[in-house]
Parts: C-alpha cells; structure tokens; sequence
C-alpha cells in the first residue's frame, strides 16, 4: 500500500478511536487491535501529529502513581472523519470500476 496512503488511513482510524471519549495510548491501540495492527513507535508519532494538526488535544492526569496522556478529539478532527467518508465514497467507486469483471471482486462481496 502506498505509504502516504495508509499515514491518512491510520491518521483518521486513531481519530475513531478517540471519537467517542478521550483514550490513552496503549488503549487506542486496544481499541484499533480488531481492526488494525499498530505499534507504539508508529502510535507516538501520530499522535503528535494529530495534535500539532489540532484534531486532537492532550492531557496529562495522574493514573497508578504515574502520568498518563489522554488525547480527545476536536471539533476539527470529527469534521477530519465526516470528510474521510465523503472520500472514501470516490475511492469504493474507483475500486468497483479497477475491478469491474473480475471474479475476485464478486467474492469480496463489496457492493
């Protein structure tokens, strides 16, 4: 998969992650594990990332006698989402046409 491709991919999953309530890190990659294998060291970075992009914002509160990040989503990080989709509306169509007649595709059961 092209690299710049899959950086957006997971930017927008890390974002789903945190949708819903502030995370942590090793929950977000708890939470994405089902979906999406992600490491620490690739987590890290685009947390920063997202935060710098102000999609996101971070707080340290005490948990266990240590410090712990929890990252929340922005209002314009749910917005980073809602554009997500409307593009990856145009991307299952050119998928459907790149695979148009073949057997594969019928297998996949995209529609």
């Amino acid at each position: 998969m092209d690299i710049q491709l899959k950086r957006g991919l997971l930017d927008v999953c890390v974002l789903a992650a945190i949708k819903g309530e502030a995370s942590y890190g090793y929950q977000i990659i708890k939470d994405m594990k089902p979906y999406v294998e992600l490491s620490e060291s690739t987590l890290y970075p685009i947390l920063r990332r997202l935060e710098a992009q102000e999609l996101l914002t971070v707080r340290s509160a005490e948990h266990n006698g240590r410090l712990r990040k929890y990252y929340h989503i922005t209002p314009q990080g749910l917005s980073r989402i809602r554009d997500f989709k409307e593009e990856w509306k145009e991307m299952l169509s050119i998928y459907k046409f790149v695979v148009k007649g073949d057997n594969e595709y019928e297998q996949d059961g995209i529609s």
